[in-house]
């Protein structure tokens, strides 16, 4: 099973995003079963924030976890921008606790880039981290430049992952962020790994007949094939989104799906490397 260290712990590639999750009380036992099979499968890490669904989110991964022991869980949510700040950071994972029923997180990441200093930002992570309420925090939609202001900053380079929008049809980081992360050996998690909820990224990379062809080949679903290539290089984390029992299990396939040589040649040019900067989009 390919695994990933985030700040020292060793997690399966494969998580479990929940962006959209909680929102329909009618889908909430579908939901909280679907994060249970991904787990049972083998997943550790969930992914969740204070912004999906105001806190719904948060609270439906809260119930998702009871019947499991909390050291068997990565947990990882993150912060607003507007509550980023010396004075509201704190109040705010105190309430992500209490939404997710514990009272520490594995991973508290910056959501994306505000007002507030980007320094007062992470001093407070970090005192978050010395007081025990976190167990190490991270950055999300960050580019180079954000990436290479964060690194001055004193603790900085503490930071354990920086979360981004990647799969097959969406490489604009590929061009400069993640050769600048691997150069600092900064892990990423990658959201959105196969398009969004309902299409709304537009993709039609499920329906490629390349991608079918070769998940054809390998007796697993285009959605496996997909999630597969975005965890090749052994540094990502991709976080897919289900709220089908039988998809998150099969999701953990690709923990164990290699790719040849050839069939990642096929898939590049289906599927090209940016040859110029793509600006980041933000979950």
């Amino acid at each position: 099973m390919k695994k990933v260290t985030l700040a020292g712990v060793e997690v399966p590639a494969i998580g479990i995003g929940t962006w959209h999750m909680g929102e329909d009380p009618s889908q909430e036992q579908r939901e909280i079963n679907a994060i249970r099979s991904g787990l049972d499968a083998g997943a550790r890490l969930i992914d969740t924030a204070e912004m999906y669904g105001s806190g719904k989110s948060e609270t439906l991964v809260g119930k998702a976890l009871a019947p499991y022991q909390r050291d068997e869980i990565y947990l990882v949510s993150k912060v607003l921008p507007n509550n980023a700040s010396q004075a509201k950071l704190a109040r705010h994972l105190d309430e992500t606790l209490h939404r997710l029923k514990t009272d520490y997180l594995d991973l508290y990441l910056y959501h994306w880039r505000g007002s507030v200093p980007l320094a007062e930002t992470i001093a407070e992570l970090d005192r978050m981290k010395q007081i025990g309420k976190i167990k190490s925090w991270g950055v999300s939609n960050f580019d180079v430049a954000d990436m290479e202001e964060l690194w001055e900053l004193p603790a900085g380079k503490y930071a354990a992952v920086n979360e981004d929008l990647y799969n097959i049809e969406e490489r604009g980081i590929e061009y400069d962020l993640l050769p600048w992360q691997d150069e600092h050996q900064v892990p990423l998690i990658a959201y959105s790994p196969v398009g969004g909820k309902q299409n709304e990224l537009g993709t039609s990379m499920l329906t490629n007949q390349v991608v079918r062809e070769i998940a054809d080949q390998h007796d697993v679903t285009p959605y496996v094939l997909l999630l597969a290539w975005i965890i090749r290089n052994g540094q990502t984390i991709a976080i897919p989104q289900t709220n089908n029992p039988e998809h998150a299990t099969a999701n953990m396939q690709a923990t164990k799906l290699e790719l040849t040589p050839a069939e990642l040649k096929r898939l590049d040019q289906e599927y090209p490397k940016p040859n110029h900067k793509v600006p980041l989009a933000i979950n």
